[in-house]
């Protein structure tokens, strides 16, 4: 075994206990240690990336090195390595756009809590991505629910506490949902381990039995992850959640949280049920539905709002139909449109949430439309950021927006009996998005002859512009260079199959 492959192992074990190392240093020092850590987690995943790249093939690593069932497997290929990578680098983005907010919103004895519930964050997030065992998936996903709830929370004032609770409420119920269809498959296969239970599961349906316990599998697993990733109508506690909790938070939660979710949502569509199978249950169009209803329904929601954070919030609504739409195409083409918009959402809306903070700062710390009046003149930093976002999620080219309702529209085309509802609906809801984000730019960038608020500089928000420009650069490189990214997704889906 090359000594690369044991690149995924190392990153969920560093992130894990770099998480424990954090509650005994002091503030700084846990700030860099998070810093640190994500920044050798992402160099892991290049380096892992290009390695796979070079062989052509994934690998399982057994933790421990010792078989199912007695050990856990992890599996790496194009795709979870690609995945990881994006992960660490919004990750890493994330916390330096926010580092401000968080001294100045967060008391300063919970800031290691905070670096804490990162580094757990990120451990999950790599386990989700890399793991081969149900079971193990499923505690990663509770220790993924518990830190973000932490997230949310650590700022501790009214409006956060209830949203957490609200989150922490749906979210339990979308995994008790998820442990049970565990639980079932376990007891129709009798593994835990994918591999082994796409195998069964084939011997299942070569046999003809058990297809009704194996439908209500299907379903109990695909809501329940649906739930936790706010599929829209389940999407009840995301405004809030987002809304209110600190730029940081936000940033992850929207860009990475739900991408977690959806991202082993994928691998139990390919790696546990298979593809045909789950294409022949129905449920594909049962999420294809929900996926153009949340297109529509969070546009609608977003242009009723006054508030720019909550906007931004409910536009992640659709997004996440976006990629429930493409699922539930049911093709190839319409996975690798949700792959890479999973990526493209992550990084516009991170951009998004750092940008908005930039621009209420500046604005009596307001985030009300009418108080933001000129604020682009005020922050001009974080007032292109802005633009550049909504350029983005609303599809203009040069953007990665743009390509992901390309790749969505292609997908549509090659699927007859979807096509024209998905075409219909990608083009009302782009036109719902420049609705409320080129209101939104349309108010930031119209000037007021007397403010009342001071503008900001460069000498006084260095790291937060870098922070914008290297967003901006992610975005319009995911929007320029997007075919070899697509190749890979492509490459990582036929890895998965």
């Amino acid at each position: 075994m090359d000594f690369i492959q044991n690149f995924p192992f190392f990153s969920i074990i560093l992130s894990m206990f770099s998480g424990t190392v954090c509650s005994v240093l002091p503030r700084k020092a846990a700030r860099w240690v998070n810093t640190i850590v994500v920044s050798v987690a992402g160099i892991l995943s290049l380096i892992l990336l290009i390695y796979l790249i070079g062989t052509g093939e994934s690998y399982t690593y057994m933790m421990g090195h010792f078989p199912a069932p007695w050990g856990n497997e992890i599996r790496a290929g194009i795709l979870e390595a690609l995945m990881a990578l994006f992960f660490c680098i919004i990750m890493l983005l994330s916390m330096l756009g926010g580092r401000k907010k968080l001294d100045d919103e967060v008391v300063e004895s919970k800031h290691n809590l905070y670096y804490i519930l990162v580094n757990l964050l990120l451990s999950s997030l790599l386990a989700l991505v890399y793991t081969n065992d149900l079971f193990t998936a499923y505690v990663f996903v509770e220790i993924n629910t518990i830190a973000a709830c932490g997230l949310i929370m650590i700022r501790q004032n009214g409006r956060t506490i209830e949203a957490a609770v609200r989150y922490m409420i749906m979210s339990l119920l979308g995994s008790g949902m998820l442990l049970l269809g565990i639980c079932m498959l376990y007891d129709l296969t009798g593994h835990l381990l994918m591999s082994n239970i796409k195998e069964s599961v084939e011997l299942i349906m070569a046999e003809g039995t058990y297809h009704v316990p194996l439908l209500i599998t299907i379903a109990l697993m695909s809501v329940g992850l649906a739930i936790k990733s706010a599929l829209f109508p389940f999407h009840a506690w995301l405004p809030d959640a987002y809304g209110y909790s600190i730029v940081s938070s936000a940033a992850m939660l929207s860009s990475l949280v739900s991408k977690g979710y959806i991202f082993l949502l994928m691998k139990i569509i390919y790696r546990v049920i298979g593809f045909d199978v789950f294409d022949g249950s129905r449920i594909i169009d049962v999420l294809f539905v929900f996926g153009l209803m949340g297109m529509i329904f969070g546009s609608l929601n977003a242009i009723e709002e006054n508030d720019i954070r909550r906007m931004i919030a409910f536009s992640s609504v659709a997004q996440i139909g976006y990629i429930y739409m493409g699922i539930g195409m049911g093709t190839q083409a319409g996975m690798t449109a949700s792959v890479f918009h999973i990526l493209s959402h992550a990084a516009t809306k991170s951009l998004l949430f750092i940008a908005a903070i930039g621009l209420t700062d500046v604005s009596g710390g307001s985030r009300k439309f009418i108080d933001l009046t000129g604020a682009a003149y005020r922050n001009k930093w974080a007032g292109v950021a802005f633009m550049v976002g909504s350029l983005s999620m609303v599809g203009v080219p040069m953007f990665s927006g743009f390509i992901s309702k390309l790749l969505f529209a292609q997908a549509a085309v090659q699927n007859h009996g979807k096509m024209l509802p998905a075409l219909i609906v990608l083009a009302i809801s782009t036109i719902l998005n420049a609705i409320y984000f080129m209101k939104t730019v349309i108010r930031i960038y119209t000037p007021v002859e007397e403010s009342k608020y001071e503008s900001i500089t460069f000498k006084n928000m260095k790291l937060y512009a870098v922070t914008l420009v290297c967003f901006i650069i992610l975005n319009v490189v995911l929007g320029i260079s997007s075919q070899p990214i697509v190749d890979l997704i492509e490459q990582g889906l036929a890895m998965f199959a």
